[in-house]
């Protein structure tokens, strides 16, 4: 991620005494360590944490027009996400989202000089982004199994992916 536009936003819940100025000005300087240009940014203050989106869907729709206003296609959550929280998020903002341990690992690789340290940190990362898959499209069935009335659903698209990232993961740690 190197020069591309970023929207940040630090939610915090409103009962708690944190500096929400302070974390804002953390966030964006997270943001900037990797070359990311910060657009717009915010707190946003929150009764409660939605289980879908994290934020409400007032402030989601509120976002919704300033990435499209802005043209942004990547939003920074100063927080950590569930995966469908992120997925759904992504989905309604029409943007790739990012949240904080997300952010962090992409700090970590820009600054990697060593190859073990390379590797150390892609291992990082397939390892954060196994944990995140999804059924975002598990409709979609690659095959099917067994022949005739016999056979069930085949390999789902989430099943191969997690496939495909263990043996990536596995050929990593076989180089470190």
């Amino acid at each position: 991620m190197v020069n591309q536009e970023v929207i940040v936003i630090h939610p915090y819940l409103k009962n708690n005494r944190v500096n929400k100025s302070h974390r804002l000005s953390e966030a964006i300087n997270l943001v900037e360590a990797i070359n990311l240009d910060c657009k717009y940014s915010s707190s946003v203050g929150l009764i409660n944490i939605n289980s879908n989106t994290f934020i409400n869907k007032g402030y989601v729709n509120i976002l919704k027009n300033k990435i499209y206003d802005l043209k942004i296609q990547l939003l920074y959550l100063n927080t950590n996400l569930s995966p469908i929280q992120q997925r759904n998020l992504e989905n309604s903002l029409k943007c790739k989202v990012i949240d904080r341990t997300g952010l962090i690992l992409e700090i970590f690789g820009s600054r990697a000089k060593s190859n073990e340290g390379k590797l150390s940190v892609k291992l990082a990362s397939l390892q954060f982004q196994k944990s995140r898959l999804v059924r975002s499209w598990t409709h979609l069935e690659r095959q099917r199994g067994g022949a005739g009335f016999m056979g069930g659903p085949g390999e789902k698209q989430i099943e191969s992916d997690k496939r495909q990232i263990t043996e990536q993961i596995n050929r990593i740690k076989k180089k470190i």
